[in-house]
């Protein structure tokens, strides 16, 4: 479904992040990976190549609030590939944090990288896109976005934040041909969410309609379709993929 594109993931060490750099390449594209250390990078480049030496898969660690330094990276992806067609701004941190319990510095650090740097990499990436004649954006945003939740609101607010980026951006990028979506996951089976003790995953799942909890294929495979012609006329779109929870 990617056969001769080009993708850049950023947070795709772990998780959801990891999971669509393999989608992706199972279905053909070159991956530029990003993660927050460039060690942390450089392994999970190591274990998608053990798992298949034929994927073209390359690792990064740039600031990504940094616009200087986020187009550096992108300029050696260009070198190393020739283009890039499809940037999935992944990367991102929550909170949980009670609102008088927020300091300063706790809401800056989830603003910067759920936000900014999601503008940053966008800002970025669209002169890419309009060489190419056109191109992909696709956002993480999250549930709880829509449905918001009980603590931690610098979160929620940050996602609705990716949402009306999203669907500014579809508006003011679509004449070049640039479609910019975003992926609003429910609750995913994670590395956090493995780790939660039997009763506090039960209340999680029967809340759920669907009776289960999403698995990282489940949003990778979302990314997937967004990023390939199938969705070729979809354009501003939040697309859920929560089994039809709520938080």
């Amino acid at each position: 479904m990617l056969n001769n594109k080009v993708a850049i993931v950023t947070g795709g060490t772990r998780g959801i992040g990891f999971e669509t750099v393999r989608k992706f390449l199972q279905n053909g594209a070159k991956v530029a990976l990003f993660g927050s250390r460039l060690e942390s990078a450089q392994n999970a480049v190591n274990e998608l190549k053990n798992e298949n030496p034929n994927w073209n898969v390359i690792g990064f660690a740039p600031k990504l609030n940094d616009e200087n330094d986020v187009l550096k990276t992108f300029n050696k992806i260009v070198e190393e590939f020739g283009k890039i067609d499809i940037l999935v701004n992944n990367a991102g941190v929550s909170s949980s944090t009670a609102l008088e319990d927020y300091t300063v510095d706790e809401y800056n650090k989830i603003f910067d990288l759920n936000i900014k740097s999601v503008f940053v990499c966008c800002k970025v990436v669209t002169p890419f896109l309009k060489n190419n004649k056109g191109g992909v954006i696709l956002n993480t945003s999250s549930m709880v976005s829509i449905y918001a939740q009980p603590r931690g609101s610098v979160y929620p607010t940050s996602k609705f934040a990716v949402n009306g980026l999203t669907k500014s951006l579809s508006r003011e990028l679509a004449p070049f041909n640039i479609r910019v979506n975003a992926v609003a996951p429910g609750i995913i089976e994670t590395d956090m969410v493995k780790n939660l003790p039997e009763y506090m995953i039960k209340p999680l799942i029967d809340s759920i309609p669907l009776g289960r909890i999403g698995q990282p294929e489940d949003i990778a495979n979302a990314f997937l379709f967004l990023a390939s012609d199938m969705a070729s006329y979809i354009t501003g779109t939040i697309l859920q993929v929560d089994g039809a929870a709520r938080s």
